[in-house]
Order: structure tokens, then C-alpha cells, then sequence
């Protein structure tokens, strides 16, 4: 049922009046004839008696202004609410998945400053490989996801959130320490990785094809699920690792980290935000974003 029509029926009936209804909607009287008679002809009844000097409800039309008033105030508390929502503090859950990098440390410190600044808000972080973090994106299980690498998946949509670099880190003391090494040297060197399918992984290798050499060239002897796996092994001496630079700053400026380099390989990369393709974010995920950007900056 049309909520402007009974609106304008409500008027008429509380003035007695189809000018003065008019004039308190702000329309023409035409305009609140139309909107009264399309109303008596949806229900088959007439609603008003318009033959004296006042116009009078029917009994059908006392039945009908009862009802119609409780509809409509219900209709203002709804509007009322929506828009207390759009306005109000930030509430509900906000489900964000991440891949093991971006995860570890960078989008978990960020999660903790945002929620601490929206205390009714329930934040909940899950860590994933690349793969499971889309999907889950994708049926929307999550509404939203931070992954280091972006493979094609049509049930989602990349956009770029913030540039990371990943860079080899070694223990202090070690030969590599705050040097340049070729891949020749690198291939001496007991490497340790993030596991199959993480986005520092993949991005190692893609740039190690395009610098002309693969990772099975290299001394791949342990392979670990978490960054910071890899990073407590690198610092207990158990080798050299490609790791995002992010994730571990306090390592290198507290000194229990070191980073070198290799020559010929740039490892920049961009942190991607995915979406369901086609998805109205929520409020609170849009302040997320937001908020993310602004300390990013």
C-alpha cells in the first residue's frame, strides 16, 4: 500500500479539509484528490463522505485512519532508525579475511586502532592462504579480504590498498648483512620460505623467472606457514628469507634483523583490498577502508 496515499488521507481526514490537507503536504489539492480516490479505488470503499460543508470519514475510512496512523508512524521509526544508522556510531561485525602477510602484522594493528576508536563494533580478523581468502570474499562468507597477490577470480573485485616491498632479511653478523649478493651467492645460502600459495611466494618467483633463474635453483631447505615463522628462524640463524618489509620494521631498526639485497631482483608490490564483485559495503567496512588509507598516508 502506497504510504504517500495514506498520508494525504490521514490529513484530509484530521482537517476535515482537502485545501487544507494540501497546504500542510505542501502540494495541490488536485494532487491529494488523486492520491484519496487511487486509495478508495485499491480497496473498493469509499473512505470520505464529501457531500456537507466538511468532509467526514466513512466508517470504513475511521477503520482505515486508525490502522493507517500506526503504519505510518512505524514507517517514521523505521526512516528514523536508517538514518541514525547511517549517521550514528559504527556497530554490528565487520568479518575481514587476509592472506599471511598483509595478516601478520600490518592489517592486525590497524584492525586493533580502528576498533579501538569504535568501541561497539565487533572486529573479527581471519588469516588464510591467497586462495581461501578470495573465496570466502567471493561468497561472501567475508566482506572483505587483504591478499599480497590478485589472481583472476570472476566472483571478485582487486583494488589496490597499500605498496609493500619485500626485501631478504638475514641475522645480524651474517656474510649477506647490509650487502648487494648475486644469485650465485644467494644459491650458497640455506633459504627459508613462506609456504606454497603465499603472495610473497609468488611474487618471489614471478620475479625470479624475469631475472632469469627459478626458485628450484636455489637452496630451499624449510618451508614455513606464517611470516613470523619465518622471521623467528631467520633471527635464531637458520638462514635468509624473502619476507615483506612491513612486517618486520621493528626487527630492522632494532637491529635483529638485517636486510641485504640481490642484485637484479626489485620486489615491489601492491597490498590489494578484495570485494565481491557487485557488493554494497557496509558502513563499518567503509570507514575500514577509509581509516587505511589515512594512516597510510
Amino acid at each position: 500500500m502506497d504510504t504517500r496515499q495514506l498520508q494525504a488521507f490521514c490529513e484530509v481526514v484530521e482537517r476535515r479539509s482537502f485545501s487544507q490537507a494540501a497546504e500542510r503536504l505542501g502540494v495541490t489539492q488536485p494532487a491529494v484528490s488523486l492520491q484519496v480516490r487511487a486509495l478508495e479505488k485499491r480497496l473498493g470503499t469509499q473512505l470520505l463522505d464529501r457531500s456537507g460543508r466538511r468532509v467526514e470519514p466513512t466508517e470504513a475510512g475511521l477503520k482505515l485512519y486508525r490502522s493507517a496512523q500506526r503504519l505510518l508512524a512505524l514507517e517514521e521509526e523505521i526512516v528514523n532508525e536508517l538514518a541514525e544508522d547511517a549517521t550514528g556510531e559504527l556497530s554490528g561485525t565487520l568479518a575481514i579475511g587476509a592472506s599471511t602477510g598483509p595478516g601478520g602484522v600490518v592489517l592486525s594493528t590497524l584492525l586493533c586502532r580502528f576498533a579501538e576508536q569504535h568501541p561497539q563494533l565487533h572486529v573479527a580478523l581471519s588469516v588464510f592462504d591467497t586462495q581461501t581468502v578470495i573465496e570466502r570474499v567471493a561468497d561472501r562468507s567475508l566482506e572483505l579480504g587483504v591478499v599480497g597477490a590478485a589472481p583472476r577470480h570472476r566472483g571478485v573485485e582487486y583494488e589496490s590498498f597499500v605498496h609493500d616491498t619485500v626485501v631478504l632479511v638475514c641475522p645480524p653478523g651474517h656474510p649477506f648483512a647490509g650487502r648487494t649478493v648475486t644469485f650465485a651467492e644467494l644459491r650458497e645460502q640455506n633459504l627459508i620460505l613462506m609456504q606454497e600459495g603465499a603472495g610473497v611466494r609468488q611474487m618471489l618467483e614471478e620475479e625470479l623467472r624475469r631475472a632469469g633463474t627459478r626458485l628450484r635453483d636455489l637452496d630451499v631447505r624449510i618451508e614455513l606457514g606464517l611470516q613470523e615463522s619465518v622471521a623467528h628462524a631467520v633471527r635464531a640463524g637458520y638462514g635468509v628469507t624473502f619476507i615483506s618489509r612491513t612486517s618486520v620494521e621493528a626487527d630492522l631498526v632494532a637491529g635483529t634483523l638485517v636486510e641485504a639485497r640481490v642484485e637484479g631482483l626489485e620486489l615491489e608490490r601492491e597490498i590489494h583490498l578484495v570485494r565481491a564483485a557487485g557488493r554494497t559495503e557496509t558502513r563499518a567496512a567503509r570507514a575500514f577502508v577509509a581509516f587505511a588509507r589515512e594512516q597510510s598516508t
